[in-house]
């Protein structure tokens, strides 16, 4: 392929994407947010964790 065909076939695409794609709703909005302050705060836990345990063995 080359660049022409490269970008349009790019453009095609993101057109389809955003014919698919939706707005999301204010509940969906929400529960998509508590879900990923959920996993910041896991990740962040387990990385405390880590760190407080390479602390106390010397690391």
């Amino acid at each position: 392929m080359n660049v022409q065909e490269d970008i349009d076939k790019f453009i095609k695409d993101s057109k389809r994407v955003l014919k698919v794609a939706k707005k999301p709703d204010k509940t969906e909005y929400i529960e998509l947010a508590k879900i990923s302050a959920l996993g910041v705060a896991v990740i962040g836990v387990i990385g405390f964790i880590i760190v407080l345990i390479g602390s106390l063995i010397g690391l």
